[in-house]
C-alpha cells in the first residue's frame, strides 16, 4: 500500500513535466502519418496521427472498373490500413513519451493511451 502511494506521490510532483509532454505529443500528432492502399495500389490513402484523412487518390484503372461497390471496398480497405497503421506509430510514439517520463506500461492517462509491455 505504502509502495503505490510513493508511485502516486510521484507522479503528482511530475505532473507539470508530465503535462507539458502531453501537450507536446498532441502537437505531433499532426506530423505522424502513414500509407494504405487496395487493390493493388489502385486506391492509396494517407492519414495523420489525429485520424484524419489527408488523402485519397485513385488510379486511372480504379476508375475504369466502373463498379461503384468495389470502389467503396476498396477505398474502406486503404483508409483502414492506413488508419492501423498510424495507430501503431502514435502508440509507439507515446510509449517512448511514457518511457521517457518513467510511467509503467498499461497506465492510461488522457490523451496518451501508454501500451502495456
Amino acid at each position: 500500500m505504502f509502495k503505490e502511494l510513493g508511485q502516486i506521490a510521484g507522479l503528482m510532483k511530475q505532473l507539470p513535466k508530465i503535462r507539458e509532454e502531453m501537450a507536446n505529443f498532441q502537437a505531433r500528432l499532426a506530423q505522424i502519418t502513414a500509407d494504405g492502399d487496395a487493390g493493388a495500389g489502385m486506391v492509396k490513402a494517407r492519414v495523420n496521427g489525429k485520424q484524419e484523412l489527408l488523402s485519397c487518390t485513385l488510379s486511372d484503372e480504379a476508375l475504369r472498373l466502373n463498379d461503384r461497390e468495389v470502389l467503396e471496398d476498396l477505398i474502406k480497405a486503404a483508409v483502414n490500413q492506413a488508419l492501423t497503421r498510424v495507430r501503431q506509430q502514435t502508440s509507439d510514439e507515446a510509449g517512448k513519451v511514457a518511457a521517457g517520463l518513467g510511467l509503467p506500461p498499461g497506465l492510461n492517462l488522457p490523451g496518451l493511451d501508454v501500451p502495456a509491455s
